[in-house]
């Protein structure tokens, strides 16, 4: 009996609690609404609900991405021995008769040497391109090998394929022998033109840069002093002459000595070019522009411009449709002012007995080593005078 109602008063006790729950959720609910319409009714008529507050937030600009980095450009190295690698820098010195390798890291790359060995054709330099890296082979080695080595890699869009020669990596390699302190030349003069707007580079080209090199004249026999400023030395073109003037003409040598070695190098004649500046301006000028049939006319073309430059004249005038032949008179002479020293040339056409085939433009062309110039006038024939006409 005292289990039967210990069991019941269990069972009043968890309803009485849910119950009690379930109240108290239902006040929750129901408190909100009753809360709103309390705010409502106390609101004056005619007011308007406020609209919720919507934050705007502003939106942030998207960054451009930036451009992806360029590839680094390649590294020369050159091969030792198997697994043993050195990096090259602008110049390096190998044995003449070694064997020579480089490689140079990229795919696609391109190679440039010394065109004595693009014209040579005995198999001694290869060219192999591996997967990541090309290399360069070049067996029997010779002092004629001495020259600059250059890797260019390799700009591709589809097949079409361009050198990007502003990351070329490159060095010059000398190939030193011991019996040939120049790099050999199958001409034994060679002519170096001197022009006034130009160095002039005499390449006597050594194969170890331990040689000592002067430059020497010919006739008279003398050394040329090399001041570094008009004439200087570089190991990897020679002599270079920078103002070229008329003294520098004539033939010259390069003498190179090491150890108890003297040699001397292919002769070169220099001859020596007032090149001008620009082109002849010339002006021209007719003694009638209004010529009678029978009077004689003279059509004239100067220029005026630097001493020692050679002009030549060509004419272009009416009477060629008929076949009439040019008959000109050329001169040259030499004006100074203002302590300075000007060249005056000149040439006439002159056309006697006119006719009226001759009536038309007259173009006088003047041309240097620079260029040419035209310039144009125009004759006009009139009747023949009658002897009443020219008595008065």
């Amino acid at each position: 009996m005292r289990v039967r109602l210990l069991f019941l008063l269990v069972v009043a006790t968890v309803f009485l609690l849910d119950f009690a729950q379930c109240q108290k959720k239902e006040k929750e609910e129901t408190r909100p609404a009753a809360e709103k319409r309390q705010k409502e009714k106390a609101k004056p008529p005619g007011a308007k609900t406020a609209k919720p507050v919507v934050k705007k937030t502003k939106a942030t600009p998207s960054r451009p991405r930036p451009d992806p980095p360029l590839p680094s450009p390649p590294v020369l190295t050159q091969v030792l021995e198997r697994g043993k690698f050195q990096k090259v820098g602008d110049s390096l010195t190998v044995q003449a008769g070694d064997t020579l390798e480089l490689r140079c890291k990229g795919k696609p790359v391109e190679w440039a040497f010394p065109d004595y060995l693009e014209e040579e054709d005995e198999g001694r330099l290869r060219v192999i391109q591996h997967l990541k890296y090309s290399s360069l082979v070049l067996v029997n080695s010779t002092g004629a090998d001495t020259g600059e080595y250059i890797c260019y890699p390799m700009y591709c869009e589809d097949s079409d394929c361009r050198r990007e020669y502003d990351r070329a990596a490159k060095t010059f390699i000398f190939f030193s022998d011991p019996q040939e302190l120049f790099v050999p030349s199958a001409e034994y003069y060679e002519v170096v033109q001197l022009r006034t707007n130009r160095p002039a580079t005499l390449p006597c080209q050594v194969t170890s840069p331990d040689a000592m090199v002067t430059l020497h004249r010919e006739f008279p026999p003398e050394e040329v002093k090399v001041d570094g400023v008009e004439i200087s030395f570089n190991l990897k073109k020679g002599f270079t002459i920078h103002r070229p003037k008329a003294h520098h003409a004539g033939s010259l040598f390069c003498m190179a000595s090491y150890r108890d070695l003297r040699q001397i190098s292919t002769k070169y004649m220099l001859i020596y070019v007032n090149y001008p500046v620009a082109p002849p301006s010339p002006t021209i000028s007719a003694s009638l522009h209004s010529v009678h049939a029978g009077q004689n006319l003279q059509v004239t073309c100067t220029v005026l411009g630097e001493s020692e430059v050679v002009i030549d004249f060509t004419w272009e005038y009416p009477g060629q449709k008929i076949g009439r032949p040019p008959y000109t008179q050329d001169s040259t002479w030499t004006l100074r002012s203002g302590g300075q020293t000007r060249q005056q040339s000149e040439t006439v056409l002159m056309v006697d007995g006119v006719r009226a085939v001759d009536q038309g433009t007259y173009t006088c062309t003047a041309s240097n080593l620079a260029g040419s110039t035209s310039v144009s006038t125009t004759v006009t024939v009139l009747p023949e005078r009658t002897a009443r006409s020219r008595h008065h």
